[in-house]
């Protein structure tokens, strides 16, 4: 089943890749953390609060870091360049249960999420939400 949230694009490519990579992270956060709510929630009998400690398992920054890692390798020239962009921002925010590093790839990861997402690369996305190491 696809539980990737979809929306005819929103902006162009050109356009996307003028933003700033820590927006486009922000939107990503977003999108996986509500692809992976609505994954876990369609057939699940426990209650919230045991779906939030599962969520929060595989959209944690260690996480998102694995997931950058494992699919680095399989993202095209134009995904490697916005991880890049993102990953390699300044910003103001701390991780909160990872090492700066991890922080630092998830938020890249974030960003590739939110740049499929906002250009309405709805198939990329799905395949690369759906690849991600809690999703194996």
């Amino acid at each position: 089943m696809d539980y990737v949230p979809s929306v005819s694009r929103i902006i162009t490519a050109d356009v996307a890749r003028q933003m700033n990579p820590l927006v486009l992270a922000f939107i990503g956060d977003s999108v996986q953390t509500l692809y992976v709510r609505t994954r876990l929630a369609a057939g699940a009998s426990e209650k919230s609060g045991m779906l939030h400690i599962k969520v929060s398992r595989e959209i944690c920054a260690t996480a998102q870091a694995d997931a950058a890692e494992n699919l680095l390798e399989q993202f095209t020239e134009q995904e490697k360049d916005i991880y890049m962009r993102a990953r390699n921002s300044k910003t103001r925010s701390a991780a909160k249960n990872a090492d700066i590093i991890d922080y630092h790839k998830a938020s890249g990861f974030e960003a590739v999420i939110g740049y499929l997402y906002l250009t309405g690369e709805h198939e990329r996305l799905h395949y690369l939400l759906t690849h991600t190491k809690g999703e194996l």
